[in-house]
């Protein structure tokens, strides 16, 4: 297979947040557990048992390079890829990484006729996408990270597993979607100005995404919180929670009660973290390590751009 290396920057034009994925058309009930005109801060109780081990679950990625896949004189865009997904687990004044996956792909439009890429120091397996849009790829990619994710939750047992993000369909029962940055406005105007007056560690009531409770994969709970730290507006220190739409509402009501009570505690600060509070202390240190894990960029590259012209 011939293919060449673009000379623009791999970063460039890449995807900015995974939360922007967020749907901007989707349904929602906010009345689930308070009626709007009741709707106020809650406080979440300071008793109850806590769970003996949190997992915190992320994921990263990054276009190692932009090549072009040639077939005569035509040349389909692609995108070698690597992304990687690991585990913090925190039991009681203890926090340890556990498993990392790491994947590499080429992910190109399946009309283009291409193969895996292997090179002296990686192999980019073929990850075919609908077609060369963009936005496609960077689905893929993101689906990619999402697939190592889950096979790592899979296997550890833990009452509570912290996805880095929203849920995307994930069902586990234990699972919670955590949404750092908020790009979608879920909540109607009236509602809206509690979220400036939540004190640390309140939440918001329960509100329902994507249509009826019970929906496999289509619904979800949800909730806003804030974290502990300096007040620099309105909105600091404000996160979005959520879980499966299954189950009761009061199950969900007793379970965000408890998810309120244990992630302020993991909450950063401004002089260890530059996003903090929102990026936990276990998210950053994995971020950190997933990162270091992907490998050297440069050195990537280049062994694709020798690959590339052996290919001639």
């Amino acid at each position: 297979m011939r293919f060449s290396v673009e000379s623009w920057a791999p970063e460039y034009g890449i995807g900015a947040d995974d939360d922007q994925l967020d749907e901007r058309a989707t349904p929602v009930d906010a009345s689930i557990e308070r009626a709007l005109d009741e709707w106020s801060p809650i406080v979440p109780p300071t008793h109850g048992a806590q769970p003996e081990r949190v997992l915190f679950v992320d994921g990263v990625r990054r276009i190692d390079a932009r090549i072009w896949i040639h077939d005569g004189a035509a040349a389909h865009a692609g995108v070698c890829a690597s992304v990687a997904a690991g585990v913090v687990s925190c039991t009681a004044g203890r926090a340890e990484v556990g498993e990392v996956l790491v994947s590499r792909g080429l992910f190109v439009a399946a009309s283009a006729g291409a193969a895996p890429i292997e090179t002296r120091h990686a192999r980019y397996e073929l990850v075919p996408t609908a077609d060369d849009d963009p936005d496609s790829v960077y689905l893929a990619i993101h689906g990619q990270m999402t697939a190592l994710e889950a096979r790592i939750a899979a296997d550890i047992e833990s009452e509570v597993v912290v996805f880095d993000g929203p849920l995307r369909g994930r069902n586990d029962p234990r699972a919670v979607g955590y949404v750092k940055t908020q790009h979608v406005r879920y909540l109607p105007e009236e509602v809206a100005p509690i979220l400036g007056a939540l004190g640390d560690g309140e939440r918001t009531p329960l509100f329902l995404i994507g249509g009826a409770a019970g929906l496999q994969g289509l619904s979800r709970y949800s909730w806003y919180l804030r974290l502990p730290g300096p007040r620099t507006q309105p909105l600091a220190g404000i996160v979005r929670c959520e879980l499966a739409g299954l189950g009761t509402v009061a199950d969900a009501a007793s379970r965000a009660a408890l998810l309120t009570s244990i992630l302020p505690r993991f909450a950063s600060e401004p002089h260890k973290e530059p996003r903090a509070p929102q990026n936990l202390y276990p998210i950053a240190g994995l971020e950190h390590h997933l990162r270091h894990r992907l490998g050297d960029p440069h050195l990537l590259e280049r062994a694709l751009r020798v690959t590339a012209a052996a290919a001639y």
